[in-house]
């Protein structure tokens, strides 16, 4: 399997500890390699969009994590550890405005220079769903890393 890289992000996130997990509100620049520009026709309508990207500094992993807000450990696929056997990252992101070839969002918890793997749009109908069950993470006090309670939101079971 061949993955190349479609563009690279830009953060203020340097290092691996100043990366908020899920990320934040802080801007970040996805820029995507002139020779995809014309696949970003049309993206400005949307508000959202799935990132792709290769967790370019990913260390070696192990089956069994502990994450931030636990400290039992967790099967890493039951987990959304950076270090992993094929170090592929995602998020949900805002777009907030379209410069040619650069996309200006937020909500990403990319490093610098990090490659770019894809850009789907978020649709709501599809991406979002209900009666979501969250294993372990429910049982942990996850607002105090991420900012956000899991337990309050209306899609968790």
């Amino acid at each position: 399997m061949m993955l190349k890289p479609i563009g690279i992000i830009r953060s203020p996130y340097k290092k691996r500890k100043d990366c908020p997990p899920q990320g934040r509100e802080e801007i970040c620049w996805v820029e995507v390699f002139e020779e995809y520009k014309e696949g970003l026709k049309d993206i400005d309508g949307f508000s959202h969009l799935i990132l792709f990207y290769w967790l370019h500094c990913s260390r070696n992993y192990s089956l069994l994590v502990k994450t931030p807000w636990d400290s039992e450990p967790h099967g890493v696929f039951a987990t959304r550890s950076p270090d992993r056997p094929n170090a592929l990252g995602f998020s949900v992101v805002e777009l907030v405005e379209r410069d040619g070839n650069k996309l200006k969002v937020k909500g990403l918890d990319a490093l610098e220079e990090t490659p770019l793997i894809d850009i789907k749009p978020y649709l709501p109908e599809i991406d979002s769903k209900t009666n979501v069950r969250v294993g372990w993470v429910k049982e942990t006090d996850f607002s105090k890393v991420c900012g956000k309670s899991i337990k309050e939101s209306k899609h968790v079971q």
